[in-house]
């Protein structure tokens, strides 16, 4: 038996790069921007100049961890808090981000991939990647 799963294209994530950067520049914050696809595998990346070197592996990673569990980076720590097991344990995960700027990717209900931002403060990644998203939006309604 073979299951058909959504991922997304290299057209697709292109755009959502251009989009990521465009509200980077917007908000004046030079960013990483990673896009993987549902098995965390790296589709598309750009380094914006005077991107921080060190939030080239951090955005990576984001884009691994929503794409690995479905959830939004920012929404881990809210998970874990109250748990001091893996508040202590789950943390040392290889690639694992517990703070904002990775997004899921979807295609209707399908996990297709996921984006991370980093560079900025928590906010301003999570703006870029809320902008790259609304490509998702426009790729649905064409």
């Amino acid at each position: 038996m073979f299951l058909e799963q959504k991922t997304i294209s290299r057209e697709l994530a292109t755009r959502m790069l251009e989009a990521a950067v465009d509200k980077a520049e917007e908000l004046r914050v030079a960013v990483n921007v990673a896009i993987v696809d549902n098995g965390g595998h790296l589709i598309a990346f750009t380094r914006m100049d005077h991107a921080p070197l060190l939030s080239v592996d951090i955005a990576q990673n984001k884009a691994y961890t929503a794409a690995a569990f479905g959830l939004p980076t920012h929404e881990w720590y809210e998970l874990i808090k109250d748990e001091p097991s893996l508040k202590s344990g789950i943390v040392h995960t290889n690639r694992l981000t517990v703070f904002g700027g990775g997004y899921p990717v979807r295609c209707g209900d399908e996990l297709a991939g996921g984006i991370g931002v980093s560079g900025g403060t928590l906010e301003e990644d999570q703006a870029c990647c809320e902008a790259a998203l609304l490509q998702i939006k426009e790729e649905v309604n064409k």
